[in-house]
Order: C-alpha cells, then sequence, then structure tokens
C-alpha cells in the first residue's frame, strides 16, 4: 500500500457492497494503532459488522473503545445532526429551542443530502478534535463508507452545499471540510474490490467518478479474497478444454473440482490485470480467508497481507 498511507488524517474506504470494506477498515485500523496511533473507525448508520473482527460490545452512535488505541462510533444521522447543530449554536438549550420540535425534524428528512452530511460532517469534525496539549484528539480517522453508490452520493453532498447553499454556517464548515477532503496530504481513498468481473468494472468507473467528477485523492486498490494459484497457465487452459460435468463422486467429481478452480484462477487473474491496467494505483491483494466469520485472529492475517 502507499507508505504514508496511515500518515494521513482521514481515509475513506469504499467500493461495492459485499467486498470486504468493514475488515479492511479494521485491518487498517489495528495496523495504524499498532504503529502508535489513536484511531477512530466509523460506520455509517449500518448494521454493525464490524464488533466482531474487534471482539468488542457492539458498536452504537456513541464513540466508545473498541481496542487499543482504537475507538468506534456507529453514526446515526439524526444524533449527528443534533451533535452538529449543538456545536454550531455552542448551546443545547438553544439548540433544541430551535431544532428540536417534530416540524423541523421533519423538514431536515426531506433535505435531500443533509443526512449524508451530518455523519460525513461527524467524521471530519473529529479530525480536528484536540487535548489540552494542542495535539488531535485521534491521528487518523478511518470511514467505512457506504456501497458505491451511496458512498459516491455521500461523497459528493459537501461539494453541493459548497456549490448551492447560501453563505453561512453550513457551507463554511462544508466548504472546510471538502477542501480538507481534496488534499491530498490529509486525506486518502481507499478502493476495495474483488477479483470478479462486476466489482472490478464498478471500482473502475467509482475512480473516474471520484478522482475526475470530485477531485478526491485515490490513492490505493485493494483486491480481496484472491485464492492461490493451484494449477499454471497451461495446466488451467488444458482443465478448460475438458466438458464440465456434475458427477456425485468418483475420479469425474475430482475433475470437475479442479475444472472449476481453474475457471475461478483465470477469472481472478484477469481481473487483477484489468485493475492493475485501468487505474494507476498501488494494487494490494489480502488472501481468501477460509474461516467463514472472521474475527480478531483473523484480522491479523489481513493486517500482514497490507503490512
Amino acid at each position: 500500500m502507499t507508505p504514508d498511507l496511515l500518515d494521513k488524517r482521514f481515509v475513506f474506504v469504499t467500493g461495492k457492497g459485499g467486498v470486504g470494506k468493514t475488515t479492511l477498515t479494521v485491518a487498517l485500523a489495528r495496523r495504524a494503532a499498532a504503529e502508535g496511533k489513536r484511531v477512530l473507525v466509523c460506520i455509517c448508520n449500518a448494521k454493525d459488522r464490524m464488533s466482531p473482527l474487534f471482539g468488542c460490545a457492539p458498536l452504537g452512535p456513541e464513540i466508545s473503545p473498541v481496542g487499543e488505541n482504537i475507538w468506534g462510533v456507529n453514526m446515526a444521522p439524526e444524533l449527528a445532526l443534533e451533535e452538529y447543530g449543538m456545536l454550531a449554536l455552542k448551546s443545547r438549550a438553544a439548540y433544541k429551542l430551535l431544532f428540536d420540535n417534530s416540524l423541523v425534524r421533519t423538514f431536515f428528512r426531506a433535505v435531500p443530502g443533509l443526512h449524508e452530511w451530518a455523519m460525513l460532517g461527524k467524521a471530519w469534525w473529529h479530525t480536528t478534535e484536540t487535548r489540552a496539549d494542542g495535539s488531535f484528539v485521534y491521528d487518523l480517522v478511518i470511514l467505512d463508507a457506504p456501497a458505491t453508490g451511496h458512498g459516491l452520493d455521500m461523497l459528493r453532498v459537501p461539494k453541493v452545499i459548497v456549490d448551492v447553499v447560501p453563505p453561512g454556517i453550513l457551507r463554511r464548515d462544508a466548504e472546510i471540510a471538502w477542501n480538507f477532503f481534496r488534499d491530498k496530504t490529509t486525506t486518502s481513498v481507499v478502493l476495495v474490490t474483488l477479483p470478479e468481473e462486476m466489482p472490478t468494472s464498478e471500482t473502475i468507473e467509482l475512480a473516474a467518478a471520484l478522482t475526475g467528477e470530485l477531485g478526491l485523492p485515490v490513492t490505493d486498490v485493494v483486491v480481496n479474497g484472491l485464492l492461490p494459484p493451484i494449477f499454471s497457465a497451461p495446466e488451467g487452459g488444458a482443465l478448460a478444454m475438458i466438458p464440465r460435468e456434475n458427477p456425485v463422486d468418483g475420479p469425474s467429481a475430482l475433475l470437475t473440482v479442479a475444472h472449476d478452480r481453474a475457471a475461478r484462477e483465470a477469472m481472478q487473474a484477469a481481473a487483477l490485470l484489468r485493475v492493475k491496467r485501468a487505474l494507476p494505483y498501488p494494487v494490494t491483494t489480502v488472501p481468501f480467508q477460509f474461516d467463514a466469520l472472521l474475527d480478531p485472529a483473523g484480522i491479523a492475517k489481513v493486517v500482514a497481507a497490507i503490512s
């Protein structure tokens, strides 16, 4: 991976759903924490798949410790909006007077992108928190972003606010955050994919949108779930020439298994080559984890793969 990736202040982890974004987020947090960094990992109002990987209690809307030098939060949009409102107004009483009523809450739910900005803005704001000695509360914030389409929509929100919202607190903060996200010295976007045709296509399209439309600093691609090759290219080609059958047992069943494995290896080799040719970023491969459910011990293998 990019040598200075964990020296950034903010890392987006994004990609198609089901490609292992959460696994990589946890592995990056573990690796950064091992280097002595204080890390905050954020998920966006999602089903909590992260806590089993840390071996901790389920993540909630309040920041809580999940490991040594690591904290986590499952951001709830309405609570994040309330937190933002209190920060902006500097008063809980003023916030409750202005915002804590059903009419205003209904209005906020109807404003496109506001809940996404509440979560993204909250994650960004934690990069600005400082301690009494002036040092940052968190050296690194990692956002396990929503899947491709929703993730891209979330990342568009601060740009939209800057472009269309009149001057004021909301636009001011969105502009600061937008400049921060586009600064390659502070922010990195890491794309996660699988060595398969559809995730590869989505990843290439996502990279184009992130860099072309939004100007965000994509720095790394992680190809997850790579099976170790068993067959050489000639062996795979020979197996592909054999008609596939579906026997229950016997030598023919073994041949069918070999045929399927060789086809999978050919597919992932083609996908990996396509990623490397299409995207000008370092590509890190993570081996397929044969344990069905990852736990902290399994995550250690992923940490080793990205180190």
